[in-house]
């Protein structure tokens, strides 16, 4: 224990010293540090935007950054359907500003002054851009397949282990695996749908598992973590529509009877049919927080870590002392929200999971016990007492 403490007390004074040295910059000017400007100081010095390296760590992009050095970017290939056709090409062709021309079309980024800031837009000759329809492979796009993949090998691995050993039980990384997997059918999902469990477990397992692996993926910053994939709300309204369409298309009768023709006083359904709005208004409400739910909390856990990075930068224009105490600080706060984030991943993965269950269980109301109630709660007749 006193060896790991020693190892940890080692990089966090070797960080320290790496990103004093490398973020004190000697030609700051002093008048912006006497004011207290610091944030438009970091900005004019080598051309420094905290905001630009939010958006940019938080956002998509077509090629992957490579730690510590984010001049240089794995290259990722562009597929955009133009004015005359298809067009594939590298992604390193449109880096720092450069142009690439393909046969008759020239393509490159939309600068920050254009409304397609980042995207690949097409140039005319008169030099309008015009915004080609884009299917390319970008950094989200492949962290799902590469998400994907590893899904599928760790539940074909269990498969395949049972398939072979019957019920003895697997140990190691694939006994973990089958741990969860048991944890969320036998704690969530059996619970709620009873009967009806297997045949919407495999929609739920996988969305549980997609997104946890895409959180935790997220916040590795080496390749081929780091890419903010359910911090994206796309993303997470996708995930959410896919419930809706579950939920809604698997409906009962009653499920249907209960928005349209609820079971409450008629003075709340006729002339002005109030609850039915309610209802059919609470259908589009759920995929909605289930969107912003996941989308908020992932990306707000990614921003906390990425600011408070920035903050060593961001004082490094108050001298190496300043520097080095708010490195200890944002470092050590860095990786306790790193922490937190972990956690995070899970709860936001079994939320998700369980709140779409709760939804398609409710979906799948027949009716029935309530038939069944009303018939035991009827008095009998004199006669019969």
């Amino acid at each position: 224990m006193k060896n790991i403490f020693r190892l940890i007390l080692l990089l966090l004074l070797g960080v320290v010293t790496v990103t004093a040295s490398a973020a004190t910059n000697d030609d700051a000017q002093p008048s912006q540090v006497e004011r207290g400007d610091l944030t438009e100081a970091a900005e004019k010095a080598d051309g420094f935007s905290a905001k630009d390296v939010i958006f940019e760590h938080l956002g998509d992009g077509y090629g992957w950054e490579v730690p510590f050095n984010h001049h240089r970017r794995i290259p990722l290939p562009v597929i955009v359907w133009a004015t005359d056709g298809l067009h594939v090409f590298s992604s390193s062709r449109l880096e720092h500003g450069h142009v690439y021309r393909d046969g008759d079309i020239t393509f490159k980024l939309g600068g920050a002054d254009s409304k397609y800031k980042g995207k690949v837009v097409e140039v005319k000759a008169d030099g309008t851009e015009v915004r080609p329809w884009d299917i390319s492979i970008t950094k989200n796009v492949c962290a799902i397949f590469i998400g994907m993949i590893l899904i599928i090998w760790a539940i074909l691995d269990v498969a395949r282990w049972h398939r072979t050993q019957g019920t003895k039980a697997p140990r190691k990384f694939r006994g973990a695996v089958e741990f969860v997997i048991t944890f969320i059918y036998d704690g969530v999902i059996q619970p709620t749908l009873k009967d009806k469990a297997p045949k919407f477990a495999p929609y739920l397992l996988t969305a549980f598992f997609f997104i946890l692996v895409m959180n935790l993926m997220g916040l590795i910053v080496v390749f081929p973590g780091g890419a903010n994939v359910t911090g994206n709300i796309a993303v997470t309204l996708v995930l959410a529509l896919l419930t809706f369409f579950i939920t809604n298309l698997f409906g009962t009768k009653h499920y249907w009877k209960e928005i349209f023709n609820p079971d409450v006083p008629w003075w709340l359904k006729y002339p002005i049919p109030i609850m039915p709005l309610i209802e059919v208004f609470g259908i589009f409400t759920k995929p909605a927080a289930l969107t912003v739910r996941l989308f908020a909390n992932m990306m707000g856990g990614h921003m906390i870590v990425i600011v408070l990075t920035l903050l060593i930068f961001i004082f490094a224009y108050m001298g190496p002392a300043v520097t080095g105490a708010t490195a200890v600080v944002s470092v050590l706060f860095s990786v306790f929200m790193l922490c937190i984030d972990v956690l995070v991943s899970f709860i936001q993965a079994y939320v998700f999971t369980m709140l779409s269950t709760l939804f398609i269980s409710l979906a799948q109301e027949d009716g029935h016990h309530e038939e069944a109630h009303a018939k035991d709660a009827t008095p009998l007749p004199a006669a019969q007492k």
